[in-house]
């Protein structure tokens, strides 16, 4: 009952009574809420403690940042609940193999990122931080009121007590694990009928296919993009077969930060989070995130710099006074860089410029991967109806990125073509990829 009233009132708080007026009055509620809880943090975190001696709580937008590796390197430091990063891990790996996510450290649910950027994360959070973010994620994700029933399916790479906590009375969880076939996921996803589908947009676009084929029927109020980069031609292909908007969260390791509104416009959440932006080019409003969250104690996670790069958006007719994302591109560390046409310096090219040019090529593609392999090499695995190599579209494709190049002032790389490969179960969809280490002669700077 304790845990089911903890979880209304967060949800409660979420949904309904947080109401500001303005951005500025909402600012100002922020700010003060972060101060007071780094005050918290200062006092109970001996690394943070050591890192910000001599700066008052209130000039903390001057602490010096972390990332992932600070962070694991003086983990046992950094958590404010005597875990060791050692046993964390022997408690997450175990879970890993055994697929048995229930236990926990001294009441603390333990975590392991996926490891995309190569590096694997633990994250510790407090029963009352899980229930504060169960009622917070109800309130954001749910397509109704807690007055309604609910079944809600959930794929994940790996369950947690993070997300149990949603179960009540009124919401029914089941976890999905993505390690599983597809059929059998299908055959449950009938019988269960979810009316709230989570899942990342590889496996979302696979769902999708079954539906259009006639052997997935279920019909939930809303879906959930999660965990990968939703890109414009699973969104395509997700709504045409369920006949709805593809709503998103955008949440790691780092904490619950962002949603998307009834437009289906993404916002930081930022009555949990703190987002500072790191422009790399702010004439086209694109950033790396620096997040601060407010709401954690148990791994304080402050001046956090994330490696995904960001696009704002202006506004949104929803009103709300939080930030608006344009899109979620990715990881900043894919930026390809192709020479210019001198070959005196390297040239950045951004993700979502790829990606629009390989769409904008065909509408003949049905997927698509591009990996830069090298400084002058780029291949393009393609599927389409005829095969990439006989296939009129890998011209096409190929033409669109020629002219992308060419106005960005970079010379054109030697494309390859191969066949598609979708990712290994429970590794996530990177539809552009470098594969490769810049070695300086990055002559030309982004705007800033």
């Amino acid at each position: 009952m304790k845990d089911k009233l903890a979880i209304l009132r967060s949800y409660a708080a979420t949904r309904y009574f947080r109401k500001w007026r303005s951005r500025e009055s909402f600012l100002r509620w922020q700010e003060k809420r972060i101060v007071r809880h780094l005050e918290t943090v200062r006092a109970r975190s001996s690394f943070y403690e050591k890192l910000w001696r001599g700066i008052p709580t209130d000039e903390w937008r001057t602490f010096p940042a972390i990332d992932k590796t600070a962070m694991m390197d003086h983990f046992d430091e950094l958590n404010t609940v005597g875990i060791r990063k050692d046993e964390a891990f022997e408690l997450a790996i175990a879970a890993e193999k055994s697929r048995d996510f229930t236990p926990v450290l001294n009441g603390i649910t333990v975590g392991l990122s996926s490891g995309t950027s190569g590096h694997r994360g633990l994250f510790l959070v407090s029963e009352r931080e899980r229930l504060a973010w169960a009622g917070a994620v109800l309130a954001k994700a749910l397509p109704r009121s807690l007055l309604h029933r609910e079944k809600i399916a959930f794929f994940l790479r790996a369950d947690s007590r993070l997300y149990g906590s949603v179960e009540s009375s009124s919401i029914r969880f089941e976890f999905f694990d993505l390690y599983e076939p597809i059929d059998r996921h299908i055959a449950r996803l009938n019988a269960y009928r979810p009316t709230l589908l989570v899942g990342p947009p590889s496996l979302l676009r696979m769902l999708a296919e079954a539906a259009a084929a006639g052997t997935l029927s279920v019909a939930p109020a809303k879906i959930v993009s999660v965990a990968e980069v939703l890109d414009p031609l699973d969104r395509r292909v997700v709504e045409s077969a369920f006949g709805q908007t593809l709503h998103q969260v955008y949440q790691c390791t780092e904490g619950f930060l962002a949603s998307t509104c009834p437009y289906g416009t993404l916002h930081f959440n930022e009555d949990i989070v703190c987002i500072e932006k790191e422009y790399v080019d702010r004439s086209r409003g694109k950033f790396i995130p620096v997040v601060t969250d407010f709401s954690r104690l148990a791994q304080p996670i402050v001046r956090y710099r994330l490696n995904d790069l960001i696009t704002e958006r202006k506004s949104c007719p929803c009103g709300s006074p939080f930030t608006a994302i344009e899109a979620i591109e990715g990881r900043s560390d894919d930026l390809f860089y192709l020479p210019s046409r001198d070959g005196a310096s390297l040239v950045p090219v951004f993700p979502d410029l790829i990606s629009r040019a390989v769409l904008a090529a065909t509408d003949d593609l049905s997927d698509y991967k591009v990996i830069q392999q090298g400084e002058n090499r780029i291949l393009l695995m393609l599927k389409t109806p005829a095969g990439v190599h006989s296939d009129p579209a890998a011209a096409q494709v190929a033409a669109s990125l020629g002219e992308l190049f060419r106005k960005l002032g970079c010379a054109v790389p030697d494309l390859e073509f191969a066949p598609y490969r979708p990712p290994e179960p429970g590794v996530k969809l990177r539809r552009v990829e470098r594969a490769w280490r810049v070695q300086g002669r990055i002559g030309q700077r982004m705007k800033r």
